[in-house]
């Protein structure tokens, strides 16, 4: 292994300095890069180190395409910072393109000015950490992924902050840990399509349309996250959309439009998803469930200052058929007289006519208006239809643990 240091300073814009010492290296060799600018548009083709010396240490593109390619297994970026790629979506323009590689470290990266942040094609056992990445300063849809995880297995993700990209996408990729990483201001948090055997925990995602979707997933993990402020009037915590085999526990979901929206999960037969420990607080919906749902497990959490608790959007959904257990309802209005900490009748919840809102947009107008509640009360008191029972909780809470401790 050999130590060459690439001196060239900001002053020197012209020559691709780093390109040839590059070309000139041999595998193994590390490139220690002293503050400056250096020209971009480079790849990288053998397994070597390129590490900034701890100074202002930019890789600058032209512009166009994407400003660092990495096309060989066992090579590390550290302390650098990268701008100005391309603006082509259908180049999927980057400020580092990984592909058909193993073994990679991206380490203390900075992206700013460029489309995609960092595009992972066929990439396995490999560590993406400590990395800010920040898009163009354009609208929403027009930005570019801030990680893209495409066919990739057995990556470590962890430490990254994404701010103001569009999302962060992990397709037909599987074990995958995701762990404690940040992202606001984007489109989806996390996107997961086709991608099994994840562990997503102690993220945290604020101000983003959607905090985490799944499609057409199973056997992942999904625990201690926090999502909160997704914005818009679909804005939504975790939702799920034909997936199986999930635990989604110990989350934090609040003012969010929709806590967790549920479509036609679990989708194959004898499949359950198991939802534990979750506190799900002040958002417009806790739980919407779409098309036909059963076979979820929902037991100890928290349901407390959310405007509806449990909704379905689709007639005859059968919600009765999941389970709900041991979780805490604010609006539960039961007794504990044995003080044993769960009330002593089961919390029951029925739909009445008053909510042909969720049934239809255009009345959702209306929603929480003086009408709407006085309709509310008026159907519980003498309800002139028969109501829609959506679910039984057999073992309610009495109280949650904020209350127990305080």
């Amino acid at each position: 292994m050999r130590i060459v240091l690439v001196l060239l300073f900001s002053l020197i814009l012209n020559a691709n300095l780093l390109q040839e010492a590059i070309d000139n290296a041999k595998d193994g060799d590390i490139l220690n890069l002293a503050s400056g600018i250096y020209e971009g548009n480079i790849v990288i083709n053998k397994a070597i180190s390129i590490i900034g010396d701890g100074g202002d240490v930019t890789i600058k593109g032209d512009g166009k395409g994407s400003v660092v390619k990495i096309l060989s297994s066992f090579v590390t970026l550290k302390n650098l910072n990268i701008t100005n790629s391309g603006n082509r979506h259908d180049l999927l323009d980057s400020a580092i393109l990984i592909k058909e590689v193993k073994q990679i470290e991206i380490n203390n990266i900075k992206i700013t000015n460029c489309l995609f942040g960092i595009d992972m094609q066929i990439v396995h056992n490999s560590i993406i950490k400590n990395n800010y990445i920040e898009s163009f300063d354009t609208e929403l849809g027009l930005r570019g992924d801030g990680l893209r995880i495409w066919y990739s297995n057995d990556n470590i993700i962890t430490n990254n902050e994404l701010y103001k990209t569009r999302d962060m996408v992990v397709w037909y990729s599987h074990g995958n840990l995701i762990e404690n990483n940040k992202g606001s201001f984007g489109r989806y948090s996390l996107h997961f399509m086709h991608a099994g055997k994840n562990i997503i925990k102690n993220n945290y995602y604020e101000k983003n349309s959607v905090g985490i979707f799944f499609m057409f997933s199973r056997d992942s993990i999904v625990e201690n996250n926090t999502i909160k402020s997704s914005l818009g009037t679909t804005g939504m915590g975790i939702g799920l959309k034909e997936v199986d085999h999930f635990t989604i526990k110990n989350n934090i979901l609040a003012y969010n439009a929709i806590g967790i929206y549920i479509d036609r999960s679990p989708y194959e037969p004898d499949s359950v998803n198991d939802f534990m420990g979750n506190k799900i607080l002040y958002n417009t919906e806790a739980i919407r469930f779409h098309s036909i749902n059963i076979d979820n497990n929902f037991t100890k959490n928290t349901f407390l200052g959310n405007i509806e608790d449990i909704l379905a959007d689709t007639p005859k959904s059968d919600i009765y058929k999941n389970t709900f257990s041991e979780n805490y309802w604010d609006n539960y209005k039961g007794f504990d007289m044995d003080k044993d900490n769960y009330g002593d009748t089961s919390h029951k919840k029925y739909e009445y006519m008053d909510k042909i809102w969720a049934y239809n947009e255009n009345i959702k107008y209306f929603y929480g208006s003086p009408i709407i509640s006085l309709l509310e009360f008026l159907l519980k008191l003498a309800p002139f239809t028969e109501p829609t029972f959506l679910f039984e909780d057999l073992k309610p809470k009495m109280y949650h643990e904020e209350i127990l401790n305080g």
